[in-house]
């Protein structure tokens, strides 16, 4: 038994050639949305944090994070919607793409929008 010392440690990752695209850059878009929740969940604790912390009495009545809790949190809703709602432009182009091969298969004409 010999060992070759040239291939590497770690296995690496094959896409399968049969893989959907679609279902690819959907599953993809979910996985970021993911990672940006937890940024979002992390980061926030911490200005919150370091806000009660080191806020005084009198400055307790403004919570400067709001600021950046909620602009933050719009963008990433409407990401969220984008990765779960079927909103975002791929999942439009897909449906549309189908929708022609659909009206091209079976000899009609395509209706006039």
């Amino acid at each position: 038994m010999t060992i070759n010392f040239k291939q590497p440690l770690t296995p690496t990752l094959i896409e399968p050639l049969n893989r959907n695209p679609f279902l690819w850059q959907k599953a993809k878009s979910r996985t970021k949305f993911k990672a940006a929740l937890l940024t979002y969940n992390l980061v926030n604790a911490g200005l919150w944090t370091v806000w009660a912390l080191i806020s005084s009495h009198y400055d307790r009545f403004f919570p400067w994070p709001v600021f950046v809790s909620f602009f933050w949190g719009m963008g990433l809703v409407g990401r969220g919607v984008a990765a779960y709602g079927g909103f975002n432009y791929e999942q439009r182009t897909q449906r549309e793409y189908e929708r022609l091969l659909r009206g091209q298969a079976g000899g009609a004409s395509e209706p006039r929008t």
